[in-house]
């Protein structure tokens, strides 16, 4: 299998750090071209299930613009111009609960949309978190932290609790992880 090659680009649409549109013209290996095929710019950012020293999952209770009703959410945030992915969850674990964690696993490098671009997400699991400070956080949402048992936060997960993508993987690929230590 050959990948498709980029043959010109324009920016069609700058809002800045948050979102580019360009478009495309791309060459397919069999040699067709395809001349409109949009492109979107967006960070990089992080996800995080975090799991207290007492073996809680810290989540959220939120809203978010795109999603109907109340979400249960992981903690996560956009990583800054030149920030790398471990300490941008780092961070946003910091700012959004008050926790840190001695113990980080990545759980993979995810591209969020395959054909259109759309940025990259990280996921982590942080283990054996622990309050460490006050929440600073500056989401434009309201959010109530929650402290979760695994045995709760897969019940949500299977009802659909969890209304965005990344934070439905990042929960799940968490779970396989803690199940996977337990048989060891």
């Amino acid at each position: 299998m050959q990948p498709w090659k980029t043959r010109f680009r324009k920016k069609v649409l700058d809002y800045g750090r948050f979102l580019v549109v360009e478009q495309h013209t791309i060459e397919l290996p069999d040699g067709r071209t395809l001349s409109d095929w949009p492109w979107l710019i967006t960070p990089d950012y992080v996800n995080v299930a975090a799991v207290t020293t007492a073996g809680e999952f810290l989540c959220f209770r939120q809203t978010k613009y795109a999603v109907d009703g109340i979400s249960l959410a992981a903690v996560g945030g956009y990583l800054d111009p030149g920030e790398a992915p471990l300490a941008a969850a780092q961070r946003e674990l910091l700012e959004e609960t008050g926790y840190e964690s001695p113990d980080w696993l990545s759980l993979g490098r995810y591209a969020v949309d395959g054909n259109r671009g759309a940025g990259t997400a990280h996921l982590f699991l942080a283990r054996q978190a622990r309050r460490v400070a006050e929440v600073k956080a500056d989401d434009l949402e309201e959010q109530q932290l929650l402290r979760l048992s695994g045995a709760e936060v897969e019940a949500a997960l299977v009802a659909g609790e969890f209304k965005v993508l990344a934070w439905v993987a990042v929960i799940a690929l968490a779970l396989q992880q803690i199940d996977l230590s337990l048989e060891e």
